[in-house]
């Protein structure tokens, strides 16, 4: 009965004393949680008066709030009492297991370094990787966020964007708009080319140089296809794509220019 009422006194003790120390590492835990969240901001709102590159900014503020919560994790840790000998000691015990299950959690970060230093694309540049097209919201230190046209969120690894192929938009100031208009086998090839050309006269944001293209790319099964290239300011380039798209339809019907579709002649034989 001793034994027992010694080693109840015993476990009351550890119960006591371990348990303030774990209710006082929660508090700290918290407290702590909350003042880093608060610093983070701070930094934020300093990274853009100091109007350091957007590009940067969430990429620098992961960072730190990631090192902030780890360090307090680790004081927490001291403070409870678990011996930080001990602790490393598991760690190393786990590392390759932590090792291989964080891997491509390290790629994503060599990958975001990588982004940075290089500098492929910025914030708000249209890119095409990993098969989603749209515009790069933030380069964080995990991921990449991007913003499709139909308003998706697409949260990208920065592993893979890194490695792989990527087309960015926006890199250079103007793009050449390719199109391509069938007209019939009956109707006057450079009459057609004369009517394309007034239409892309009346498109102040269509680039005089290089001169606008046209040309015949293609006899096809039923129609002659004419080839246009003319050339635009990145931002104007959709603009322009449906505007020659639905005035070149319209000036043919003016004209009496045709533009053929598939047709086929069914013989019955009886």
């Amino acid at each position: 009965m001793k034994d027992f009422n010694f080693n109840y006194d015993q476990i009351q003790d550890l119960v006591i004393t371990y348990g303030k120390l774990l209710i006082i590492g929660l508090l700290v835990l918290i407290v702590g949680l909350w003042i880093i969240s608060k610093t983070v901001k701070g930094f934020k709102k300093v990274l853009l008066v100091k109007q350091v590159d957007e590009t940067l900014v969430p990429f620098l503020v992961s960072l730190l709030s990631v090192t902030l919560k780890v360090l307090l994790l680790i004081s927490v840790i001291s403070y409870v009492g678990i011996p930080m000998t001990s602790f490393v000691a598991v760690l190393g015990a786990a590392g390759l297991a932590v090792g291989m299950a964080l891997s491509g959690t390290l790629q994503n970060f060599a990958g975001g370094v990588i982004l940075l230093i290089l500098k492929p694309f910025k914030v708000n540049d249209v890119i095409e990787a990993q098969g989603y097209i749209g515009k790069v919201v933030e380069i964080q230190v995990f991921n990449t966020v991007l913003l499709t046209g139909d308003n998706k969120t697409v949260i990208i690894p920065n592993g893979g964007l890194s490695t792989g192929a990527m087309v960015n938009y926006s890199k250079q100031p103007t793009r050449r708009v390719d199109l391509t208009f069938g007209i019939g086998y009956d109707d006057d090839i450079d009459h057609a080319k004369k009517v394309i050309l007034s239409v892309i006269n009346q498109l102040p944001s269509i680039l005089k140089d290089p001169e606008p293209f046209i040309g015949v790319v293609e006899h096809g099964d039923n129609s002659v296809n004419l080839v246009t290239r003319v050339w635009a300011n990145t931002a104007d380039y959709w603009n322009v794509y449906f505007f020659l798209m639905e005035n070149v339809k319209k000036e043919f019907d003016k004209e009496n220019i045709s533009i053929p579709y598939p047709q086929r002649d069914v013989h019955i034989i009886k």
